[in-house]
């Protein structure tokens, strides 16, 4: 198999130990060199994700030397570049409209339009449009957003007219400084009050199995939209959850996805449920290993035998209640130190902390920055038991940023 891998993947590990998990061969395509194993291949496929036309090119010249049994995007970037080339050789894929649609919020927004789907107000806005104008057909509070950034990069609530203009050109900065450019489009969309979740899935042949419904108990009010916590499974009401589920059903068709993971976001506000997002990948960042399946399977280990047309074990979670906090990074500046680390892995329930950053690095936070500092992990026997073992965790770390306000 093929994996896409960009550079600044946190998931570059997880994906490869799944692919030895299954004695699978494994090729890289990726845009620059990774440092693995020789052993596992002669070199990676070179890739440019910003041009997944020509990258599926180069993965389909690879594949006439060593023919590939699946194409694999870890993260956004190679959504494209994998359907491209799945389709050009003959692999399980999603229609290119579909995985478009995934990577254009815009282009998104008008799939769940079109079937009727419940999801926020919105517009597009064009370099040099009015943004106040279009922000009062939308109705305050709004949230404006790049099209083609992911991770609440660039996402901004604004209230009212003049920091609504203030967020449009804060977002088309963080657009210019992605390579984006200061004139790509924004959407300005009704701000949705209420509870977040997200739904992890996976589909095949159009059929979609959920595979985990977290909480994010922490509030995302704005101005900017930094998540903390997952935890699994949801303590909503069982009819909230069936309306969860009926609502990503019906935008995962609204849209034209028919196979492999399915990360979607959602909110709940008085029993209605309104869809955000919904990405033709798994969760980001090092979340999935919150997660553990039958026999121990990794998130990323179902998602290789999906590509390969390999059996799906038995795939009921391994722990009665698990979560995740990305831990936010508060302050621009160096990270000089974090400090607590084995009290915060001594809490009962903790099974794991990574701090992603190393010291003496740059630390930016939401919406410019795009990294969080790590994630700890906790499992327990209940929802409410992991949330409080990752606040008491989180609480205990001593986290130094020079440039950060005393």
């Amino acid at each position: 198999m093929l994996l896409l891998l960009p550079t600044e993947t946190y998931r570059a590990a997880d994906f490869l130990d799944a692919a030895r998990a299954l004695g699978a061969d494994v090729v890289v395509g990726s845009n620059r060199r990774f440092a693995i194993a020789p052993a596992m291949q002669d070199g990676p496929v070179l890739v440019d994700f910003e041009v997944p036309e020509a990258g599926a090119e180069a993965i389909v010249a690879y594949s006439e030397q060593a023919p590939l049994d699946a194409v694999v995007a870890t993260d956004d970037q190679g959504v494209l570049m994998a359907t491209l080339a799945a389709e050009r050789l003959g692999l399980p894929h999603n229609p290119l409209g579909a995985a478009e649609a995934t990577r254009d919020k815009a282009a998104l927004r008008r799939a769940l339009e079109a079937g009727a789907i419940p999801q926020p107000r919105y517009r597009r806005a064009e370099s040099g449009a009015d943004v106040a104008a279009l922000c009062a057909e939308v109705g305050y509070p709004v949230v404006v957003k790049p099209v083609s950034l992911s991770a609440s990069r660039g996402v901004i609530r604004a209230d009212d007219a003049e920091s609504a203009v203030l967020a449009a050109k804060r977002a088309r900065s963080i657009c210019e400084k992605t390579g984006a450019g200061s004139g790509a489009p924004l959407l300005i969309e009704s701000y949705v009050p209420g509870k977040e979740v997200a739904v992890e899935g996976m589909l095949r042949g159009g059929d979609l199995e959920i595979l985990a419904l977290f909480d994010k108990p922490d509030p995302l009010e704005g101005p900017f939209f930094e998540e903390t916590i997952y935890v699994t499974p949801s303590r909503l009401a069982d009819a909230t959850q069936g309306a969860i589920k009926e609502v990503t059903n019906r935008a995962i068709a609204a849209i034209g996805l028919t196979e492999g993971p399915v990360h979607a976001e959602l909110r709940v506000d008085d029993g209605d449920v309104w869809m955000l997002e919904i990405a033709a990948r798994s969760i980001g960042g090092l979340c999935s290993r919150s997660l553990r399946f039958g026999f121990g399977a990794t998130l990323e280990e179902l998602i290789l035998r999906h590509a390969l047309g390999l059996p799906l074990r038995e795939r009921g979670r391994e722990w009665a209640a698990s979560g995740v906090m990305m831990i936010p990074i508060t302050a621009a500046g160096v990270l000089l130190r974090v400090g607590g680390q084995e009290a915060a892995r001594a809490v009962p329930g903790i099974a794991g902390l990574d701090i992603t950053i190393g010291r003496g690095r740059p630390v930016t936070p939401l919406p410019e920055g795009d990294r969080y500092l790590g994630f700890l992990f906790a499992r327990r026997e209940s929802p409410e038991e992991v949330e409080g073992a990752l606040r008491t965790a989180h609480g205990l770390l001593q986290i130094e940023i020079d440039g950060a306000p005393k």
